[in-house]
């Protein structure tokens, strides 16, 4: 079997080192934040070139709690993508707010910005676009309309860890980016995750204080807050595959050019990515009118691939209330898109396989 993605390879390579950053933890006495922790936020907010970093228990948290520490609430909308993962949905119904979607490019499936403005209303407060598949959005167009309506920009980064926009890494674009290190991510760490950058010194104070249960000193609680930490073990995880992120980024890599140069020729639709974007290629999507039957086929010959994601949000019970139809490019996209095997610990022939598999079958869908 080709694994859509080891997690296991990711551990028996980094064993050693993981292993003396747990136990280094273990024998520290100190299991909430502390000193790992604020080591991990250091390091990443160095990577990303931002001014802050704040650990938190996930990515979900890190979009909510950030959307809490601008100011959303009831009556607030929110402009999101219509094709992401709920995630980005979630947060903002977390905060008593309304999502409001924005169609993707067909191209890159990242938000369309020339589709933003004519969604704006006296009640939007934010725009927060998603880095989808590890592929930046297009930032200074989402900036510009940002700054044109007095509004933030929160960036989902759940898929980004290292990507660029023309040349500047993600984690300071927009007023905050938010980051989640579930095991399957780029930075994965050994459990649930996440993390804020932002350059905004207002910004950190209020997220630390709303993942501390809304306190900046011990019994002394200033806001409605959360209980929301990065977890010392998961930080200690997180810092010793920090260090390799650069290294596995460039293997995701490797992957995804036999991919794209291989199936040039196949009944596929192949990403496109923009001459401004340098992703990361946390997945590599392709697009099939047949797709169930192409999953078939390439499972038959031990090939694991995913959907992501077979259900956009508004079509979800969570948000029942919402018409199919609404978003069609969603809807579009959800019924044809499937994830081909990539990650650092895939083997250069095992791409070829795929490959192999894809030309062979490829023109029957």
């Amino acid at each position: 079997m080709i694994p859509f993605l080891d997690l296991r390879a990711a551990y028996i390579e980094l064993k050693p080192e993981i292993d003396d950053a747990v136990l280094r933890v273990m024998n520290s006495g100190s299991y909430i934040l502390g000193t790992e922790v604020e080591a991990f936020e250091n390091e990443f907010s160095s990577y990303c070139n931002s001014k802050h970093a704040v650990g938190v228990a996930s990515g979900l948290d890190a979009l909510h709690l950030t959307l809490r520490a601008i100011g959303v609430g009831p009556g607030s909308e929110v402009i999101v993508p219509s094709n992401t993962f709920i995630a980005t949905w979630l947060a903002v119904s977390h905060c008593g707010a309304t999502p409001v979607g924005i169609e993707p490019d067909p191209k890159t499936h990242n938000m369309d910005p020339e589709l933003i403005e004519k969604a704006i209303t006296p009640r939007t407060k934010v725009i927060m676009p998603a880095h989808l598949y590890g592929q930046p959005a297009d930032l200074d167009a989402i900036l510009a309309i940002a700054r044109r309506n007095g509004l933030r920009v929160v960036e989902d980064a759940a898929q980004a860890h290292g990507a660029a926009y023309k040349g500047q890494r993600l984690g300071t674009h927009g007023d905050a980016a938010c980051w989640s290190f579930y095991p399957g991510k780029n930075l994965g760490a050994l459990g649930d995750a996440g993390a804020v950058t932002t350059n905004d010194d207002d910004l950190n104070e209020k997220i630390r204080s709303l993942r501390n249960y809304g306190s900046k000193t011990k019994y002394v609680n200033d806001l409605i807050g959360y209980n929301s930490r990065l977890d010392p073990l998961q930080a200690a995880i997180l810092r010793v595959k920090l260090r390799r992120l650069d290294e596995w980024n460039e293997r995701r890599k490797a992957i995804a050019k036999i991919y794209s140069t291989e199936l040039d020729a196949c009944a596929l639709v192949q990403p496109v990515v923009p001459d401004w974007a340098d992703p990361v290629w946390h997945l590599y999507v392709v697009r099939s009118s047949n797709r169930a039957s192409l999953q078939k086929t390439l499972a038959d010959h031990a090939i694991s691939t995913l959907v992501h994601y077979p259900i956009p949000p508004h079509l979800q019970g969570a948000y029942q209330g919402q018409q199919p139809g609404k978003y069609p490019i969603a809807e579009t996209l959800a019924r044809e898109v499937l994830s081909l095997p990539i990650g650092p610990h895939l083997r250069n022939e095992e791409a070829w396989m795929v490959v192999e598999i894809l030309k062979k079958y490829a023109p029957q869908f």
